[in-house]
């Protein structure tokens, strides 16, 4: 009888140490997971190597934690990007994922093939995505750059459409941007039938788009119809202001091989008008101007954007150039040292 108390309480007391060592024994689910929060506090802070290593530490004890693989991945892509899409393709073929999990993975493998230049497995991995959740904002996105990358402008035309017709989506798209692009496709293959016929289409959809005006006055130039050019040129200085000097120089030719020489000085200074800090505009009126012997005028025009905040190199030297036959030696030094000075800023 002593006996069998003796070994009923030694079992009693082993079935309480075995209770206690597996309840009270560190999980190692436990110490995974604080290992995956720390690294993501790491990737907070964007202390990136700490972040991999963690996240290494943690797939490493837990082969099963789709969420580390994952980050894993995405924080490897820029400095090994062959690497992330090995850990991303592996993901794709586990079981039972969830349908979030999985557009996860799919985005992340895009966009490692988007690194690595591969284009068309970029977009077949977010068309993956659209297939499972065809209203995927991040997923018509990021195709609409694949297309405008790899200038394929019909199809980018028609995410475009699909785009602008989302709830979520909150931006402004120029569909006429893409009639456009493929007008230019045309211009550079020499059919300038089928490019004239886009230009206008752009125009017709969205009148204050200026590039179409720009490209058909190229289009009238090269028919030698320099009327229509010049207006066209105008026609789209006046809708891209910043961008006005880009048709300075077509304008200016144009003008002279029609023989309308008192025009140039006139179209220059309907720009200034318009534009009193256009400094492209202004050294073009007074190289006009001093052409004319109008050399004080000149100086006097460039005056006013060398007394301006932080007057350009070219300005200065515009200065320097016009004031040659009228300064004095000493004058024209103090000039180039102000061109000095202003080079030495630039490159520090």
């Amino acid at each position: 009888m002593h006996l069998s108390y003796i070994i009923f309480t030694s079992i009693l007391v082993l079935v309480a140490l075995w209770l206690a060592y597996f309840y009270l024994k560190p999980s190692k689910s436990k110490h995974t997971n604080n290992i995956y929060t720390d690294a993501l506090n790491a990737m907070l802070l964007a202390d990136k190597h700490k972040a991999i290593s963690l996240l290494s530490a943690v797939v490493k004890n837990n082969s099963n934690h789709i969420d580390a693989y994952l980050q894993l991945g995405n924080l490897l892509r820029d400095e090994e990007p062959d690497r992330a899409t090995k850990i991303h393709q592996m993901l794709t073929v586990r079981p039972n994922l969830r349908k979030e999990t999985r557009i996860e993975i799919l985005k992340s493998l895009a966009l490692d093939y988007e690194k690595t230049g591969e284009l068309s497995k970029a977009k077949n991995e977010s068309e993956k995505v659209l297939k499972i959740d065809k209203s995927n904002l991040w997923a018509t996105s990021f195709l609409l750059s694949i297309a405008e990358k790899t200038e394929d402008w019909d199809y980018a035309e028609k995410i475009a459409k699909e785009l602008q017709k989302s709830k979520s989506f909150r931006g402004r798209i120029n569909l006429s941007k893409y009639t456009l692009e493929k007008g230019i496709k045309h211009l550079n293959n020499n059919e300038i039938v089928e490019a004239d016929s886009l230009f206008r289409k752009a125009i017709s959809d969205s009148p204050e788009f200026g590039l179409p005006y720009k490209y058909l006055g190229n289009i009238m130039h090269s028919k030698r119809d320099l009327i229509k050019a010049v207006e066209y040129w105008e026609k789209y200085m006046e809708l891209e202001p910043s961008n006005s000097s880009s048709v300075f120089d077509s304008i200016e030719t144009a003008l002279f091989d029609l023989g309308r020489y008192s025009e140039v000085e006139k179209f220059y200074r309907k720009v200034l008008d318009k534009n009193p800090d256009d400094v492209n505009a202004g050294q073009r009126l007074a190289n006009v101007l001093n052409e004319k012997g109008e050399n004080k005028a000149a100086i006097a025009l460039i005056e006013q954007f060398v007394e301006k905040d932080n007057p350009s190199i070219s300005v200065l030297l515009m200065k320097l150039k016009l004031s040659l036959l009228t300064k004095t030696p000493s004058e024209l030094s103090h000039y180039v040292d102000e061109i000095l000075e202003k080079i030495k800023k630039h490159d520090a």
